[in-house]
């Protein structure tokens, strides 16, 4: 071994405790960037293998009642691989022993071909046998909020009769991976499941013999969606038919996918904070290491040590640092990644996990951390090696404390520790900014973390007790006329029901569109109400429009201008409407009218979609046993459930998230203040050891250093918080999709808990520091030239 390398292996078991701490904070962000790039390419990877070998489908359409021949006659475009027609209906279920009503999709399967697209897998039982009108195939994650499996039976009302449905099957599906209810913001596995069951018996149900409903394509390579679609549309547009669309906007894939995107953007704004971090902490460290060596390096360049080679000894110094975070966030991001991969795959519910860590992710990983630790070390470097040895080998000016205060009078009066405290930090100003934006850093994870929570509420707030204020929500399974108002109003222990309709349409302003329900209300409307940008009722009077402000600007529309409406349904008209309003909505894509104004564009009388109601809780039981029972009725939102349900989802999947990122700020936390304070220890060791021998307490000679990390930590934590408030306005910008939107509220509560994080770190930190400073040997650290 060399003398530089022997010297190296003595400065890491010296320093081993801060060359450790700044791993950690490294390991930190190449931990966040091999989880988020992880655990992004897994379940992409997932998503595309279990997409390919089940055939889901490219092209979706619904239609309210076509002959199967068409399908035969669709297939023929050129382009299609392969045409499934089917029929889907949603229906009410009573399920023994839950007193809320229940639905399901009810999906079919062929009678005597096999499955060409969206194929099943099949996890427990079989299919139905063809011919056995009551089996039934059940998703399994409805089968498991039942406890269902092969032998468990239900009740289901198909077309207003009341059918005893048999499970002899489990499956999963690529097409349900999210399973959403109409008005459900999130997956209610006890309320709303997918069944499957052979075509001959639901056709006969719904009275479609030799009819579809539904229609799934599978496109060539090379075919053009776009056209594919639009010969779709004019061949089922007598037909009923609502418009063909393509996979980014299916249900189950435009969620799958929002959550891909919000994990991307989380790999990509995180990991950076922790390595520059991280560089902050290696050029800290290295400063002073290379401070107190200065004379020694000027003694290696006299006996003829090149300084190539007093540089490389330095530089090894630096790699072990950055090789041991970078082997340490390798190995806690594949954990974590894996672990995240696992909650993803349960929550999407794919039969099957593809983890894959590209060894490209590890290489990126690699060099950020090599490149933080060169970033943090190259100046300092530069520095030693620029100065000649004769100036090397003797002693630093002595620094200037004398002058620091004059001309401030009130200086005099504060207490001699204080402006001892004052006087170093003021003397190292770039170490000093350093810490305080270290630990700046640490508490804007926190705050760009926590601001979800206060977001989330606020989002609850305006959706459910601004605007969706009912207590349920009854879809009809066809247009009812609008007097069935009063028929759901004589229903036990309902206070107030209130109309609406849904009608899908596509938008157009000029080259830009968007598929979109247009949804009509009454314009006195108190349940279900259209708030504007200021959160006051939007008047839904005339022949307008009201956009949501995400809808407004992707279409670049602005009250005044007029859009076109293409109705999907009946004859497909294209009519001229004025945007009235541009209204605040963070849940899809939203538009409204005047619920007789939409009428009067349909040429329809008055009809209506379902109702919204208000009901009193202590008649619930009744009502619900009522509810099961309409004939009318396809689905039964409950928005208690589905706030608690939303709730539940909410604190799960965010408390797992404030866990790693508390545990990752408080890292930063510890390993800022730890190295500041060992380094302080080192250049003020001589000075503390004379206060004590001077008859200063343990604590008193404490406070000093106590007192420069208390500066420190207070400082930084505005600077936290407004690079926390940047740091979350990326991440909403991130999360936003066309699916929802988060709102950028950063609440008191979070700037005050992730202060409270960063300074419980910090005083621990001090903590550990005051144990040394208490185990001081007086006449050996005296007896030193520092």
């Amino acid at each position: 071994m060399s003398v530089l390398d022997a010297k190296l292996l003595r400065d890491i078991l010296r320093l081993w405790p801060q060359v450790l701490a700044i791993a950690f904070v490294m390991a930190s962000g190449v931990a966040t960037l091999v989880l988020g790039v992880g655990t992004y390419a897994s379940l992409n990877e997932t998503r595309n293998a279990y997409y390919e070998r089940n055939r889901f489908a490219d092209i979706f359409a619904q239609v309210t009642r076509a002959p199967r021949a068409l399908a035969e006659e669709i297939a023929g475009i050129p382009g299609i691989q392969a045409v499934e027609p089917r029929i889907e209906k949603i229906a009410l279920l009573s399920i023994p022993g839950m007193e809320a009503p229940a639905s399901g999709l009810f999906v079919s399967l062929p009678d005597l071909a096999e499955q060409r697209l969206n194929l099943l897998t099949i996890r427990q039982g079989r299919e139905p046998q063809p011919g056995a009108d009551g089996e039934v195939v059940i998703s399994e994650p409805f089968a498991r909020a039942h406890g269902f499996g092969p032998g468990s039976s239900f009740e289901a009302i198909l077309n207003g009769r009341k059918r005893s449905l048999l499970v002899v099957g489990v499956a999963l599906s690529p097409e349900f991976i999210y399973a959403v209810g109409p008005w459900d913001l999130m997956p209610d596995d006890r309320r709303f499941g997918i069944i499957w069951m052979r075509e001959r018996a639901l056709a006969a149900a719904y009275d479609l013999e030799g009819a579809f409903s539904s229609l799934h394509l599978k496109l060539g390579p090379g075919a053009s969606q776009a056209n594919v679609i639009e010969r779709i549309d004019a061949m089922l547009a007598r037909h009923g038919g609502r418009g063909a669309y393509g996979r980014k906007d299916q249900t189950s894939h435009a969620f799958l996918d929002a959550e891909l995107l919000q994990l991307r953007a989380m790999s990509r704004i995180t990991p950076p904070i922790f390595l520059i971090a991280a560089a902050l902490l290696v050029n800290m460290t290295l400063a002073r290491l290379i401070a107190l060596e200065r004379q020694q390096i000027g003694l290696l360049k006299a006996v003829g040590y090149s300084g190539a080679a007093i540089l490389s000894h330095y530089l090894k110094f630096v790699a072990v640092i950055a090789v041991s975070g970078i082997l340490i966030g390798a190995i806690v991001g594949t954990w974590l990644g894996r672990g995240a991969a696992r909650l993803y795959a349960d929550f999407f519910h794919f039969p099957f996990l593809i983890f894959r860590m590209d060894p490209q992710t590890y290489l990126i990983g690699a060099a950020a951390g090599l490149v933080s630790g060169l970033a943090g070390a190259v100046r300092v470097l530069l520095e030693a090696m620029r100065l000649p040895p004769a100036v090397a080998m003797s002693p630093p000016e002595p620094p200037a404390y004398h002058r620091m205060f004059s001309g401030f009078r009130f200086a005099v009066r504060l207490p001699g520790s204080l402006r001892m405290v004052l006087r170093h930090l003021l003397r190292w100003p770039l170490r000093t900014a350093s810490a305080i934006i270290g630990i700046a850093l640490s508490t804007a994870i926190l705050t760009g973390t926590l601001w979800v929570f206060g977001a989330s509420e606020f989002m609850i707030d305006a959706t459910f007790q601004r605007s969706e204020r009912q207590d349920a929500t009854i879809s009809f399974a066809e247009e009812q006329p609008r007097r069935s108002v009063q028929d759901v109003a004589r229903l036990p222990a309902i206070l107030a029901a209130e109309p609406y309709r849904i009608v899908p349409v596509e938008l157009r302003h000029g080259p830009l569109h968007r598929r979109v329900a247009l949804a009509g209300k009454p314009p006195d409307a108190q349940l279900s109400r259209v708030l504007d940008q200021e959160f006051r009722v939007a008047a839904l009077d005339g022949p307008g429009i009201a956009l949501s402000d995400a809808l407004a600007g992707i279409l670049r529309a602005r009250p005044g201008d007029v859009v076109e409406v293409e109705l999907l349904e009946r004859d497909r008209r294209v009519v001229l409407v004025p945007v009235t309003t541009v209204i605040q909505g963070y849940l899809g894509l939203t538009a409204f009218m005047n619920l007789d104004a939409l009428n009067r564009i349909m040429r329809e009388p008055d009809l209506i979609s379902g109702v919204h109601v208000r009901y009193d809780a202590a008649g619930q039981s009744e009502l619900f046993e009522r509810l099961k029972h309409l004939p009318k009725a396809s689905f039964i939102a409950l928005q208690r459930v589905s706030l608690r349900q939303f709730r539940d989802t909410l604190a799960q999947n965010l408390l797992t998230m404030v866990t790693i990122y508390v545990s990752l700020a408080a890292t930063i936390a510890f390993g800022v203040v730890y190295n500041v304070a060992r380094i302080t220890l080192s250049e003020q060791g001589h000075e503390m050891a004379s206060l004590r021998v001077l008859g200063f307490t343990r604590g008193e000679v404490s406070g000093l250093l106590i007192g420069e990390i208390a500066i420190i930590v207070l400082v930084a934590q505005p600077l936290g918080w407004a690079i926390g408030h940047g740091f979350a306005a990326g991440m909403a910008l991130g999360f936003s999709s066309e699916l929802y939107r988060v709102p950028l509220v950063v609440g008191r509560e979070a700037y005050g808990f992730a202060s409270l994080v960063v300074i419980a770190a910090a005083l621990l930190s001090a903590l550990v520091v005051r144990r040394r400073i208490d185990r001081l040997d007086l006449v050996a650290v005296l007896k030193t030239r520092e």
